[in-house]
């Protein structure tokens, strides 16, 4: 299971250019039940890994937006038409920051780090993937 970034994919990360736009696509696996470390407030409230997904959502929306950075797509996946059905998907969406060390700066402000619990609580398995933002032409793959 995937919840966090590896040391090596972190430090690719952070050698591509940092003052360009990205995108995040974030696909999602979520917990029945969060799990929460011991000396959480939250442990043993009964939270769904959905509730506990949506406090680091609503925690974590004014750091983001105080970096510049915004949700442009979201969507529920219902199947894999093509790939593992392995890898089924409670959420589907892409964020967009203004530069790739918005994101950096995000995830080592101090506050983040303190609501990332919930994400932590939340998730069974995920991906993320850094895009470079393009414009779409008329056919596939343009």
């Amino acid at each position: 299971m995937h919840i966090d970034p590896d040391r090596q994919a972190w430090e690719q990360f952070k050698d591509l250019p940092r003052d360009q736009p990205i995108q995040m696509l974030n696909l999602v696996r979520l917990k029945d039940f969060a799990d929460y470390p011991a000396d959480h407030p939250d442990r043993g409230k009964g939270y769904t890994g959905l509730d506990a997904y949506r406090a680091y959502g609503r925690t974590t929306a004014p750091i983001l937006k105080r970096l510049g950075g915004r949700q442009v797509w979201a969507g529920r996946p219902q199947v894999t038409v093509t790939g593992p059905s392995s890898e089924a998907w409670h959420l589907a969406f892409i964020v967009e920051y203004p530069t790739a060390q918005a994101f950096i700066d995000m995830v080592r402000d101090p506050e983040y780090r303190e609501h990332v619990k919930h994400r932590s609580a939340a998730v069974a398995d995920s991906r993320l993937i850094r895009l470079s933002p393009l414009t779409p032409g008329e056919g596939f793959g343009e």
